[in-house]
């Protein structure tokens, strides 16, 4: 009777083992978030220009170029990828205003794109003490903002909190190719460059 329940005991413990090697995949849909961090970041770009009164960029792309080949068509794909909720309409709305009142410090360099999606202050010179405050008060709701939009896109495509930082690079991807050449832009690996003009 005791082999027969030790043997019961190193089979449960063994399925345990197999089954908690086999859920480590995280599921991450990389495409669909690709897609979805490039359609919002073109509509707040565009928001902003409107506010500003300057010309809307042209949607920006990140995605590698792939064979056109599908079954699906075009207008029924783009459907399925477009990832929209009250949440996600009001943070839009609230990023472009932040957008719109940051683009002279960027245009200054007096703040930069980070990699993780993010704004960071980068030269405060020349700033009195009250505009110092309304800079930092600014970045800090701005990327308040932002964290919560990665939150939201997570929450609307089901993917785990854990991965949240794969979102905030995807996005950080399509944030720097939508930034004006001059913005200071953080590369990879961390260094800060100027971004130049595209050809």
């Amino acid at each position: 009777m005791r082999k027969r329940y030790a043997l019961g005991m190193a089979a449960t413990v063994g399925t345990a083992f197999v089954l908690a090697c086999i859920t480590v995949n995280i599921y991450f849909p990389e495409a669909t978030v690709r897609q979805t961090a490039e359609e919002i970041v073109t509509e707040i770009h565009q928001k902003a220009a409107e506010k500003t009164g300057e010309e809307p960029i042209k949607k920006v792309s990140v995605r590698p170029q792939t064979a056109s080949f599908s079954l699906v068509p075009m207008a029924y794909a783009q459907e399925e990828t477009t990832v929209s909720n009250p949440a996600i309409r009001a943070l839009k709305e609230s990023i472009a205003d932040h957008l719109a009142s940051m683009m002279p410090s960027f245009a200054a360099e007096k703040i930069g794109l980070t990699n993780k999606g993010l704004v960071e202050i980068r030269d405060e010179t020349g700033l009195n003490l009250q505009a110092k405050a309304a800079l930092r008060k600014l970045v800090k709701e701005d990327n308040a903002d932002r964290m919560k939009l990665y939150e939201e896109v997570a929450k609307a495509l089901n993917i785990e909190a854990s991965q949240i930082e794969r979102i905030q690079k995807i996005f950080a991807e399509n944030w720097i190719k939508a930034a004006k050449a001059g913005w200071w832009v953080q590369e990879e690996d961390g260094d800060w460059v100027r971004k130049k003009a595209t050809a």
